[in-house]
Formats: C-alpha cells, structure tokens, sequence
C-alpha cells in the first residue's frame, strides 16, 4: 500500500511539473501571434516599412517561446501512456480522438503556416503572408481547443457510456464532448487571459525599452497595442472566468466551496474578498478564516444570480446536504452513499467478468443492468472515506483568491499603460511608469499560473469527475522510477526554461541596440 501511495503520489508531482511548465509558455504563443498579426495586418495596410521591422521583432520572441511550448507539450502526452496507462485504457478514444484531431489538424496547421510567416518575407505576396500568420494564430487556438476540450471532458465526462465488455468507457456523442459548456468556457477563458498575458509582455518590454531610451517611437507602437489587445483580453477573461465559474458550481461543486474555504453552506452565501484560513480549517468548519472581508451575498448573488439561493459547502456536500427555497433542509446522497454505490458497480463489473467468462446469458444481463444504474458513482468505489473526494483547500484557496487579486492589480496596469500611451503630457518617459510595466510580467505569469492550480488541483483527486480517482489511474511502474523521471525532468525543465530566457533577454538587448523599425 506505501509503494502505491507513493506511485501516486510521485506520478502526480511529476505531471504537475510538466503541466505547470508547459502554461508557461502556452499563453504567451496564444496571444503573442494574435500581436505579431495585428502589427503586419497594419503592415499590409499602410505599407510602412517600420510596422514589419516590428511584426518582425516581436514575432522572433513568438517563435522561441512556441519551440520551448512543443517540447514541453510532447512529453506531457506521452505522461499519459508512462504513468496513467490504467487512464489511458480506461477512457478509450473519447480522451484519445481530441489530441488526434490536435495533432493532424491544428498542430500540421501551425507546422505548415508558422514555415512561411518566418521564411516567407519577400518570397510570397504580402496577401499571403498575412494569410500565414493570421493562420498560425488560428492554428495555435485550435491546437488549444482540442487540448481543452480533452482536459473538460476529464472534468465533466459527457457523450459516452461504459463498454463492461472491453472495461472502458465509449463516446455515443462527439459532439457533446466537443461543445460541452465546460469545454467552451474553458477554451475562451484560457486563450482571453493569453491575450492578457501577451499584451503585459509587451508592455514589459517596451515598458524596459523605453527605461533604457532605445527605440522609443518603436516601443510606444508596441506598447498601445499591447495595452490594447491586453485590455481586451482582460474584460473577457473576467467575462468567461465568470462563466467558468458558474459551470464548476453545476459539475464540481466541490472545487467552487474549495475556492471559497466554505465548509458550512448558507443561504446568502458572502463572497470572500480578503482572508486567511485557519491552520486545521475542518476542524472549525463553522469559522474556518482566521479574519476576512467578504461581501455580504456576494457568492450566492455572483453564482446564481440570486442573494437568497444556497450554497453547499465542503460538509454540506460530503452530507448530501441542501436548503431549499422554501427554507427546508433536504438530504440526497451523501458522498458514503455515492462509495457504497461505487462499490457495487465494481462489484457487478467483476460479476460481469465471471458470467462473460461462463457464458451466463442472464448473469451477465444482471450485471450489467446493476453496472449502469451504478456507474455514475463509479470512481467513489476507489475512496476509503469521505473525506478523500476533498481537493486540497489550502492550496485551491489561496491560488483562487492570488489570481483574482492579481488579476484586478495587472487590469488596473493596462488601464494606466493605455492611458499613458494616448497622453500627451509625455507619461510614458516617466521612470515609475517603467518600472511598473517591468514588474507586470512577473505578476502575469503568476496570474495564469494561480489560475491553472485552481482548475488542476481543485479537482483531485478525480482523474475523472466521479468516475476515476488518482490511485486507480496510475500505471503499474516503481515509485523510484517515477521519483528518478521527475527530478529528470526538474533539472532539464528548468534548463529550458533559464536557455528560453537567456535568449529571449539577449535577443531584445541585441536587437534594442539597433533600429528594430528597419526591416533586415
């Protein structure tokens, strides 16, 4: 039982450092190829030679950070196949068929137009070459889409049924799986708060040009732009973040009262605006902040649009607890129920197994009708207690309540850089100014990373929703095997990390020491 906590326990840091290192990049190739085809769409329109010295510019610093974000992307696929081979089987081709269409289409797609964006210069039509770039942008958020729709699924498996006969689950439904409203929400939301991040990159950079008086005019250009398409990005992220959140009150109730330290449910659910949680908060679920400012309703209101509706929390939801308009405490299953019946469809899937094997006509009918009215609680069958379908509150508060904070310090960033860009009492040469555009990319990127713990960690220990927990996804391999891979793949990581910011910080020190408005 050691060895396979620590499989677990090993094999789920490990996909954590790959996936946290992969956001890393992933946002910035989003929203950066959205900039570099706004700036050569004004290229082609205007016909000035300065806007492709600049397209040119900030589309080098897209390409190296898109060649760190497909190594790190390859080897998190192949994670599923290492390490979760029990996942990788148990989720058929509903898992599988999203990253094929990643890979044939958008991945080829980008593959085939980022080729002519940087090596077409001079070689097609300007028509066409806008087109490419245009088409690479297209490509990077499709490749996104497919990604995400895969990672949505795990959290609200839709458009599929259990297949007892080859022990894996099969799709009935592409397109409930594709259009999920949880997939939609998240495919917006993650590619807006790219767009975010992108325009506070180059606000950061054009914020260091101008510190160090090297192509000003250059680095105003880039910076409206970015303030432009970063501002953009931020309504929107706040727009789809809200409607990401309404969905994980519907699908993952658990990971929303995780967000909000909630343990004790009420109608009239304040919103948390400021806190700290208790060392040991289940120990004091009535009063679990050691202080905090909340908004009075606020969470209720911001769900359900209602200040009077009720909001289970953490206990509330282990009990199968809920209060209902008219004020009365009603009970459905609890999460004890939902592992007694879990159990049973482990059970009957074994039962099933032995008729299959004795040619049981009849059993095997019976085991499978008891499979199917079971199976929605099937994952539960792998808990010992309650209490281990409870995400790691600490962690998913602290990340939630970081992200916001941090997300409303970089909108007031870009309402300040955009106002300096259009001011004509010359802001934008002042020293502080500077050096806030410079801190903004250290605060962006915790940010984005904040939000991607909330949505990774506030699930566990599901796998998938309900269905497959972390311990039964796992592949059958040694723990120092997957201790050695880790911190493998730490070292290199992090290697290529420092190499993508040793040459993107040479690169932009090289280049600002010529006029990146000429074309080369």
């Amino acid at each position: 039982m050691n060895e396979l906590i620590e499989v677990v326990d090993w094999s789920r840091a490990q996909f954590a450092l790959t996936a946290m290192y992969h956001w890393l990049f992933v946002p910035l190739t989003l929203g950066l190829s959205v900039i570099v085809a706004i700036m050569e769409t004004i290229y082609y329109r205007t016909g000035n030679e300065r806007w492709k010295g600049l397209t040119k510019f900030w589309m080098s610093l897209f390409g190296i950070n898109f060649a760190c974000g497909v190594a790190t992307g390859l080897i998190l696929e192949f994670e599923f196949g290492t390490n979760w081979s029990n996942y990788s089987w148990f989720v058929g081709d509903i898992f599988g068929a999203p990253l094929a269409i990643e890979g044939i289409v958008a991945f080829f797609m980008e593959a085939t137009f980022v080729a002519v964006m940087f090596f077409g210069w001079n070689k097609v039509s300007k028509g066409f070459h806008l087109a490419s770039t245009w088409l690479t942008a297209l490509g990077v958020s499709l490749s996104a889409l497919w990604i995400l729709v895969a990672n949505a699924w795990m959290q609200y498996p839709v458009g599929m049924e259990f297949d007892p006969a080859q022990m894996r689950n099969v799709m009935t439904d592409f397109f409930a799986v594709a259009l999920s409203p949880v997939a939609i929400n998240k495919f917006f939301h993650a590619v807006f708060s790219g767009w975010t991040l992108a325009g506070i990159f180059v606000i950061g950079v054009s914020s260091w040009l101008l510190w160090r008086k090297r192509n000003i005019s250059a680095a105003k250009s880039s910076l409206k732009i970015g303030a432009w398409v970063g501002l953009a990005g931020m309504l929107l992220t706040l727009f789809t973040g809200h409607g990401s959140a309404v969905e994980v009150s519907r699908v993952q109730p658990m990971k929303l009262a995780a967000m909000e330290g909630l343990y004790q449910g009420s109608v009239g659910a304040d919103l948390i605006g400021v806190a700290v949680l208790k060392s040991n908060p289940e120990q004091t679920p009535d009063d679990p902040m050691l202080f905090s400012i909340d908004i009075p309703k606020g969470l209720s209101y911001l769900i359900y649009a209602d200040g009077e509706h009720f909001v289970p929390g953490i206990n509330d939801l282990i009990a199968g607890r809920s209060i209902t308009a008219e004020g009365d405490t009603v009970y459905g299953l609890s999460y004890a129920d939902k592992m007694a019946l879990g159990r049973k469809a482990r059970t009957a899937l074994a039962d099933y197994s032995k008729a299959l094997e004795a040619n049981d006509s009849n059993a095997i009918i019976a085991a499978e009708k008891e499979i199917k009215e079971n199976f929605p609680y099937f994952g539960y069958g792998y808990l010992e207690k309650p209490e281990d379908a409870v995400p790691p509150v600490a962690t998913t508060f602290y990340a939630f309540h970081i992200m916001v904070a941090v997300g409303g310090l970089l909108f007031a960033v870009l309402l300040l850089m955009l106002f300096a860009s259009y001011c004509k009492t010359n802001v934008l040469e002042k020293s502080w100014l500077h050096i806030i555009g410079i801190f903004s990319i250290v605060l962006v990127w915790i940010c984005s990373q904040a939000g991607w713990i909330v949505a990774e960690v506030g699930r566990q220990p599901w796998v998938i929703q309900d269905l497959m927990p972390t311990n039964a996804a796992i592949s059958s391999i040694q723990s120092d095997s997957v201790q050695f891979t880790f911190w493998l793949f730490a070292v290199i990581f992090t290697a290529l990390l420092i190499a993508e910011v040793s040459i993107m910080l040479r690169y932009i020190s090289n280049a600002s020491k010529t006029d990146i408005e000429k074309t080369r």
